[in-house]
């Protein structure tokens, strides 16, 4: 009797083996170019397999199904297109976008399920536009986690979101809502407006028990906001410090949205992860990311898209148009301060400021501002794989990864406008664009 129970329950091990087996999804892809590690020379002719949403293997050659050693596995004809890993901006507000038609008081009027639709159309432009990944900074914690777990699950298309909920922002500072009524400003209960170190140590734990999977500060006054506060430190260096020491306690970084000098400078001293914008930085600033191993997100799409919007929209408050009018000239001459000096960079919009899916306008700019095409690929693919800490995840067509793979039909290496062009969107696994 022992024995016959002993093999009934070997032969349902097997069965049940033989049955997880089966349901394994196998992919393939065959790739007539394939930028499998940014950075690298391209390889010609390659075969990416893909089980259960994560790269298992690549290939030289054409591998049929039955080469490989699959029943019946889909494949997937990229033998004319170029074939990289997904992109990832770092810098997003995919529940909102600027519209000089668009009722500037709606947050008043919306409830959240309202914005939530409206949001879906911009999660799914950002995924065809070949960014599998983005880390959202700034959006109310309940609805951008909604998104994060629905585009998670399948549910709505869209990538990958890591969220900071809003920043954390001194009062009156450029995190904080301004131009309503006392009544009315009552209303947004933002945990994270803090004074004081404590204060602020504080508004770090409410943002994590909100789901944030990183910090944003708002270091420095914001061109839009309307304010007429400067672009110059508001958080003091005593609360940026209790910020990111709070932080990383929690296993968080800390990006830092900073536009001047002081304030960049501040924020490195501090121990931020990144500084985003970076529109004054200097000298100081170069000598700081360094020493700090910090990151850059330059946001040049940003400047140019505001600038862009000052001749079809005369609405925009004097205080706004101040310091648009202030700080897009600068840029170009920080970012190149920045490559110069050996910063690192990378890949970030602030799109929602521009129009979602047209994030990879920030590849043109920075070509432009003296960048190679590679270096440019690089920004969006393992250097923010990097700062996200997601580098054993994605960033690369690589074993153990996830299956997030992107397609163009030309190489951007040798034009970089290509990239706007995206042909084929996989994301973890499964395909939502293909044409």
């Amino acid at each position: 009797m022992s024995y016959i129970k002993s093999l009934f329950l070997f032969l349902l091990v097997l069965t049940f083996s033989a049955s997880i087996s089966a349901q394994d999804n196998i992919k393939i892809i065959h790739a007539g170019s394939l930028l499998a590690i940014p950075g690298e020379k391209p390889l010609s002719n390659q075969t990416v397999v893909i089980k259960n949403g994560v790269i298992e293997s690549v290939h030289s050659g054409f591998k049929s199904s039955s080469e490989l050693g699959f029943d019946d596995a889909e494949v997937t004809d990229l033998k004319d297109k170029f074939v990289m890993p997904g992109f990832i901006d770092m810098h997003t507000h995919l529940t909102g976008e600027r519209d000089p038609d668009a009722n500037p008081h709606e947050w008043t009027t919306m409830n959240e399920q309202d914005l939530a639709f409206k949001s879906l159309p911009y999660l799914e432009r950002t995924l065809n536009a070949g960014f599998t990944t983005v880390r959202n900074l700034g959006a109310d914690a309940e609805l951008i986690g909604a998104l994060q777990r629905a585009t998670a699950k399948g549910l709505i298309a869209g990538p990958r979101i890591i969220y900071s909920g809003g920043a954390i922002s001194a009062t009156g500072g450029h995190g904080d809502s301004h131009g309503y009524r006392t009544e009315i400003l009552e209303l947004d209960e933002n945990v994270g407006i803090c004074d004081g170190a404590d204060d602020c140590r504080r508004a770090v734990r409410a943002r994590v028990k909100q789901g944030a999977g990183v910090i944003k500060i708002t270091a420095t006054g914001g061109v839009l906001s309307n304010t007429a506060a400067g672009l110059n430190q508001q958080l003091t260096d005593e609360e940026m410090k209790s910020i990111v020491e709070a932080a990383n306690s929690l296993g968080r970084k800390v990006a830092a949205h900073a536009h001047a000098a002081d304030g960049i400078n501040a924020a490195l001293r501090a121990g931020v992860s990144s500084i985003d914008h970076g529109s004054y930085l200097d000298d100081e600033s170069v000598k700081l990311f360094l020493e700090n191993d910090a990151w850059l997100v330059p946001t040049l799409l940003a400047g140019i898209s505001v600038r862009d919007e000052l001749v079809v929209n005369d609405q925009i408050p004097p205080a706004i148009v101040d310091k648009i009018n202030t700080v897009v000239p600068v840029v170009e001459a920080s970012f190149k301060r920045a490559l110069k000096g050996g910063v690192n960079i990378a890949f970030g919009t602030d799109s929602g400021v521009s129009k979602h899916g047209e994030n990879a306008r920030e590849f043109e700019i920075m070509v432009d501002y003296g960048m190679s095409e590679s270096q440019a690929i690089k920004t969006a693919t393992l250097n923010a794989a990097e700062l996200l800490g997601m580098r054993d995840q994605i960033g690369s067509i690589e074993e153990g990864k996830s299956a997030d793979i992107i397609a163009v039909d030309k190489s951007p290496l040798e034009d970089i406008s290509e990239l706007k062009n995206i042909t084929f969107v996989m994301k973890s696994g499964v395909i939502y664009k293909l044409k």
